[in-house]
């Protein structure tokens, strides 16, 4: 994860700085009466298409499963970005109040296929991207759930440098942020029944009725918030 530029804002008793986890702090929260939001920023979905010869594929394409002739690589990805104020109880002791969480979100999705590859292999790739947009439709909204619950929240913290373990706590935060956004985003058993209903391509099921399917059938197990029209 890249690291972001500091920047420097002055806040009532102390200086705030917010960038990737870095933080300082020695205001209390203002009194806006306001509970403040998380933000997130979901970027457009990033999509390739890759050809590669079967008798040397490249280093950076994912292996193919038994039987397989293409793949369809969906990488979800996030980050958090997580800032706080302290107040100081003394020397080796604080509370860390956060403040502000951002998070962005990005899908990159590849599909891998021979040169050669039919186009009802291609078809079947098309479904797994298929359903991995859809998970990514409303991930902005997932991803703003989890972490307005930690929006305002004290975390104790002690120690001899009270700078360090709030750096410490607000990366905590932004890894459980992320971590329960994987968690629950899982697109991954929809993806399993999607090959299982079309025996990964080789069945002549139609595509577009195996994902609507796949997704019906997990959702009903595990439902999911409905995607809002127009995200």
């Amino acid at each position: 994860m890249a690291a972001r530029r500091l920047i420097l804002l002055f806040v009532l008793l102390g200086v705030l700085f917010s960038g990737w986890f870095f933080w300082r702090g020695r205001s209390s929260l203002g009194a806006s009466g306001k509970t403040p939001r998380a933000t997130v920023t979901k970027q457009p979905v990033n999509f390739s298409s890759r050809t590669f010869d079967p008798n040397n594929p490249p280093p950076e394409m994912p292996s193919l499963g038994t039987g397989e002739e293409a793949e369809c690589d969906s990488n979800f990805l996030s980050d958090a970005n997580v800032a706080g104020q302290t107040q100081k109880t003394d020397a080796t002791h604080a509370f860390v109040t956060i403040t502000r969480i951002n998070v962005t979100l990005q899908l990159n999705v590849t599909i891998w296929a021979p040169a050669n590859a039919t186009p009802h292999v291609i078809e079947h790739e098309e479904g797994h991207r298929q359903i991995a947009e859809y998970y990514y439709q409303t991930a902005d909204q997932l991803a703003e759930r989890i972490a307005d619950e930690y929006v305002s929240e004290v975390v104790e913290i002690s120690g001899t440098d009270l700078e360090a373990e709030s750096n410490k706590a607000l990366q905590k935060i932004a890894t459980e942020i992320t971590d329960e956004y994987n968690k629950q985003l899982n697109p991954g058993p929809t993806q399993l029944l999607y090959d299982s209903i079309t025996d990964h391509g080789r069945n002549e099921v139609v595509v577009k009725d195996a994902v609507a399917s796949a997704i019906k059938n997990v959702a009903a197990e595990s439902p999911r918030p409905a995607a809002t029209p127009g995200n």
